[in-house]
């Protein structure tokens, strides 16, 4: 029973794909050698055949023959008189070949070989596993969705590995079943306990870098760069390119006739809203393209404090901050820049409106700034907006822009 249990052990991991045939070999070759020295002392004398295809083994013993007398040492020497049990022709100084069987080495052996093969060769597998995903950083993953629970969802690769996707690193709008089939970037790879652990990511601009890979053999082939992404997963990115060949035009290879290219990537990230825009040195052109779709007026550049003032005409503004402010961080967080949006007064200016400086005495000055910061400027730009936006796109209490809107409401009365 005991040799048809280690020999089933020996053929459960003969299938391992993750270790090879060289390594798997001298692997068994010690956990045998190891058993052989416990027994006799030595292991030089034994020969290990293994057969990797059938999931079998044998241990040979070789012996010398000599009278029955001078045994020494019953491991290295045989007498005449055994050798001739074994074969009637076998001499003095002859050597004797005899397979050795599991069953002599007792129960307590076999378990305890079965046992270090087993913890042997699954410590090698783990090693292989994480050796392997290690080099697999930043490269997209498809897996099997397996089990999913509150903080996690636990992914099955094609050779059963399994893959980590933490909730915080899923799209908002992900949802998953069991059996559903996964994309995602592989972030972090560690040992924790003797166990690799793999971390995937929807939400990291690596993954939305590698699907426009995936998608524009321009970018694979290096005649297009991205040069920058940033974004909001599930919501909006903002994807800077470059072109390294004048006639390739990064932004419509990368859209694709119709929208053909990027339709697949905003279908995998759940609908996130992607512009493309096309990289230039010049920081200015940079700012306006990356505000797009609003169009700007004029840009006030202060290169020393990072910061730039975008003047819009006022039904321009609105595009240009986003919804809830979304379009202008990310704005600002592409360029590096702290992008103010202003309207341009001299542009459009209603004689009825009031500008936000004419309230210091009322309102504080910290507040008036930070109402300035999302591109109100003037008493009816506040008013246009409700509570609930001003809430959300402003660092301000309800309370406090509730009784702003009093007093802007006041000078109209």
């Amino acid at each position: 029973m005991e040799n048809v249990n280690l020999i089933d052990t020996f053929s459960e991991f003969k299938e391992l794909k993750n270790i090879d045939r060289t390594t798997m070999m001298s692997v068994l070759e010690d956990v045998f050698k190891s058993m052989l020295v416990k027994k006799f002392g030595s292991s030089d004398n034994f020969d290990i055949i293994i057969n990797i295809d059938k999931g079998d083994f044998e241990i040979w013993r070789n012996r010398e023959v000599v009278e029955d007398v001078e045994i020494e040492d019953t491991n290295l020497q045989i007498s005449l008189t055994e050798a001739k049990k074994i074969d009637e022709d076998y001499e003095v100084g002859e050597e004797v070949t005899d397979e050795v069987k599991l069953i002599d080495f007792g129960r307590r052996a076999v378990l305890s070989v079965r046992q270090n093969l087993t913890s042997r060769i699954l410590d090698l597998e783990k090693n292989n596993v994480f050796n392997k995903y290690k080099d697999k950083i930043g490269d997209i993953i498809t897996g099997e969705v397996y089990q999913v629970w509150k903080r996690e969802i636990l992914i099955l690769d094609d050779e059963g590995n399994e893959l980590l996707l933490p909730k915080q690193e899923q799209i908002p709008s992900d949802y998953f079943h069991k059996g559903d089939m996964i994309r995602a970037v592989v972030v972090q790879v560690e040992m924790r306990n003797n166990t690799p652990i793999i971390i995937l990511s929807r939400t990291s601009p690596t993954f939305l870098e590698r699907l426009f890979e995936l998608e524009v053999p321009e970018i694979f082939d290096g005649l297009i760069t991205i040069k920058k992404i940033v974004r909001v997963p599930g919501e909006r990115a903002k994807v800077a390119v470059e072109s390294y060949d004048e006639r390739v035009d990064p932004v419509g290879a990368c859209v694709g006739m119709k929208g053909s290219r990027i339709h697949g990537i905003v279908r995998e990230l759940k609908n996130e809203n992607i512009d493309v825009i096309n990289f230039t040195n010049n920081i200015q052109l940079f700012i306006q393209r990356s505000l797009s779709p609003a169009k700007i007026t004029s840009i006030k550049l202060k290169p020393d404090d990072m910061k730039a003032e975008v003047f819009l005409s006022p039904n321009e503004v609105s595009l240009a901050i986003g919804k809830g402010g979304l379009n202008i961080r990310l704005a600002s967080q592409l360029t590096g820049y702290e992008i103010d949006v202003y309207r341009d007064t001299e542009e459009e200016e209603d004689d009825e409106d009031v500008k936000l400086e004419e309230f210091t005495d009322e309102i504080e000055d910290w507040v008036l700034k930070e109402l300035k910061s999302i591109g109100c400027d003037t008493a009816k730009s506040v008013l246009e907006l409700s509570i609930k936006d001003l809430v959300k796109r402003t660092d301000l209490e309800e309370e406090t822009i509730q009784d702003i809107i009093k007093i802007l409401n006041a000078e109209f009365e």
